[in-house]
């Protein structure tokens, strides 16, 4: 199987786009991507701002309309969805060679 380039994702992206399944502002983006992460990945605006710039152009997210002119609100596309998917597949992978390696080392 092909690797794709855009993977692995990055933990901050990867958690943009869960929190994208419902469309979000700047603002709500950065508490939810907190709330995922149990408190552990904390964004700055620019940090945000800079990532949704990327996922934009690479079509994993899309501008929404939004009642308040002043927001942009964004939401996951189905590309977006698909590149999450194969990164938690990646992921479980990893998780399960290495607790079947831990399991084989007795730990």
């Amino acid at each position: 199987m092909k690797r794709n380039k855009h993977l692995p994702l990055t933990e901050t992206v990867y958690y943009i786009l869960l929190s994208l399944f419902e469309p979000a502002h700047g603002y709500l983006i950065i508490q939810k991507v907190e709330d995922l992460s149990n408190g552990e990945v904390r964004m700055a605006a620019g940090t945000l701002y800079g990532a949704i710039e990327n996922l934009l152009k690479l079509k994993f997210i899309k501008p929404v309309d939004s009642e308040d002119k002043r927001r942009k609100v964004y939401v996951i596309t189905q590309e977006g969805k698909n590149i999450l998917l194969l990164d938690c597949e990646r992921m479980k992978h990893i998780v399960a060679i290495t607790e079947e390696n831990l399991t084989q080392e007795g730990v």
